[in-house]
Formats: C-alpha cells, structure tokens, sequence
C-alpha cells in the first residue's frame, strides 16, 4: 500500500502489545460500575482499532472469543457480547484499507456507525430475551467511543513511531 503524503512509516507491531491491550480493554469492561448505560466499551473500541490496523492478526474469531467473555462476566445471553463484537469487526475488515487514508478524527467519523450497529445488536438482542429498554442514553455509548477513538489511536500507534535505531542523538 502506498503511504499518504506527510504520513510517518510505522514499525511492525508487536503481537504482545496487541494482546496486552486487548487484555486491558477487557480488565478495563470487567470494572464494576454499575448500570450506566453510556459507558463507553473499552474492549469494542480496541478490538475495532486492532482489526483496522491489523486485521491479519486480530479478526472475528478474537471478536468472538472475547465477546464470549463479556457474555460470561456480564452473565447477559451467552453470544450476545459475541455477535455484536463480530458483527463490528466484520464491518471494519469490510472497511479497513478505505479507512486507513483518512486523517484520524475522519476515521472516528466514520467507525461511529460501526459502534452504533455494535450497540444495536446488543439492545435488539437484550429486548428478545425480555429485557427493559435502558433509555436514550445508551447512545450516548458509541459516541463516546468514536471520541475515544482520538487518544486511542494515539495511545496504540505510539510505539511503532519509535525511530528504528536509537542512538544519542534521538533518545527515544
């Protein structure tokens, strides 16, 4: 793929930073924070970030598996977390070397409609099975999440901006 003008070539990803982030996002959801609706899914924003950038590494399948996870600690139907966790990560792969050429707050412009999905299969999928609506601040949820998609990006590409060879000259 050819780079855009003005934009820095990043250094490969480290898989083990991929895993301890998703690990953190998932530590960050277990956090007992009661029923507030409009809290943003750490673990959804990192695993839509991770599929853009990398999604020959982190696919349906982690989406899936984590999802399971949420499902289990969040004792919700087994499969809810799941399926709107995949649904996501299908709608970033399905868009992910489109998005790459634009500027990061016209990325989180347009990852929104990929965490309203994600948060409407999840509400369609708890209204099934009997549950009450939660009230208009739930959408407040996947718009916090697209403004989190700034710092978070910044946060996650930061070490592959590493200069490649250190030396006194740039400390970093």
């Amino acid at each position: 793929m050819i780079m855009p003008r003005g934009q820095p070539l990043l250094l490969p990803v480290n898989p083990a930073f991929i895993a301890a982030s998703l690990v953190a996002g998932l530590a960050i959801n277990f956090v007992p924070l009661g029923r507030v609706v409009w809290t943003p899914d750490i673990l959804m924003l990192l695993l839509a970030f991770w599929v853009v950038h990398q999604p020959q590494r982190i696919g349906m399948g982690v989406a899936f598996v984590l999802g399971l996870c949420m499902d289990v600690h969040q004792s919700s139907w087994l499969g809810q977390h799941a399926l709107a966790y995949t649904v996501m990560a299908f709608g970033a792969m399905a868009m992910h070397r489109r998005l790459l050429w634009f500027s990061v707050p016209s990325q989180a412009l347009q990852v929104l409609p990929l965490f309203v999905l994600a948060h409407a299969v999840e509400l369609l999928l708890r209204m099934a099975g009997g549950g009450v609506f939660p009230g208009f601040w739930g959408l407040l949820a996947p718009v916090l999440e697209a403004l989190l998609w700034l710092p978070a990006s910044w946060v996650l590409l930061a070490p592959q901006r590493r200069p490649p060879d250190r030396d006194e000259n740039r400390p970093l």
